[in-house]
């Protein structure tokens, strides 16, 4: 089994990764600098599966993934949720007095914000989480820092200075195990599925997309709109139910859309993933 994440090694996508496939070392792990790149390896053979995180608790959606997910050919067969817990880190022996800068993703550091601030330490933009904790190993300073995952440290050879550093703590991101579309992946539990649509251009046509929701007793667990980049003030209407693709009344659901919608695509159908407990 070969499974591609986006990212370095000891990124909270290898985590989640390893939460859903577990550590058999038989599992091969690649991890791509884009998501973009993580799809290309799937859909073009180099990879069985790949994982990508499709929303956080805080800053909702990643965007860049939902549009991969209805441009691509690809399928979801399951679910993760993982609590992000972010250390400050450093090199061995650095206090926190003496940090100065600390690197990370822009949304990792926004959301230690606050940690940062009341410490005095400037915030530098790096491209990821592990990446910056995998420059700091070979290139960085004792007044840097990065802020990461605790597997980061065990990878690079960190000191875990401070940890649960992020304002929220109940900071939980979901992700997606994908498949190719063709790749026949049997005995899988089906209890959830994910579709997108867009609409008709009429009156009422989403309030009677979700009317059909209601009609066949379908409960949504999400309901998210995205632009769509080539069709100016178009949109995209992802949903996410519980109820298995192959479900009678799911069938009748789908084909019921197909009045108000221009077009539906099922995104994937796979077992409901469990929230974790936050500690």
């Amino acid at each position: 089994m070969r499974v591609a994440f986006q990212g370095t090694a000891g990124a909270y996508s290898e985590i989640a990764l390893r939460k859903f496939f577990g550590t058999d070392p038989e599992i091969k792990v690649s991890g791509f600098d884009h998501s973009e790149q993580v799809i290309e390896a799937l859909l073009e053979g180099e990879v069985d599966r790949a994982i990508l995180p499709v929303e956080n608790s805080i800053v909702g959606n990643v965007s860049v993934n939902m549009d991969l997910l209805y441009a691509q050919n690809v399928w979801a067969i399951g679910e993760v949720f993982i609590p992000i817990k972010h250390c400050l880190l450093a090199k061995q022996g650095v206090k926190l007095k003496d940090i100065k800068i600390v690197s990370s993703h822009p949304i990792a550091l926004a959301q230690c914000r606050d940690f940062l601030n009341r410490h005095h330490i400037e915030a530098r933009p790096e491209f990821d989480t592990a990446g910056a904790s995998k420059l700091l190993n070979t290139n960085g300073h004792e007044h840097e820092a990065t802020i990461a995952s605790s597997l980061c440290a065990k990878y690079y050879s960190l000191n875990i200075v401070e940890d649960h550093i992020q304002k929220v703590k109940n900071n939980i991101t979901r992700f997606l195990v994908m498949t190719r579309k063709d790749d026949c992946v049997r005995g899988i539990k089906e209890e959830k599925t994910c579709i997108a649509f867009m609409t008709k251009h009429h009156s009422g046509a989403l309030l009677n997309c979700l009317q059909e929701f209601k009609k066949f007793n379908l409960n949504l667990t999400k309901l998210e709109s995205r632009p769509i980049v080539d069709n100016p003030f178009a949109y995209i209407f992802f949903v996410d139910f519980l109820g298995a693709s192959t479900d009678s009344k799911v069938k009748d659901c789908l084909s019921a859309l197909k009045n108000d919608t221009e077009l539906t695509k099922v995104i994937g159908s796979f077992e409901k993933g469990i929230l974790p407990e936050y500690n």
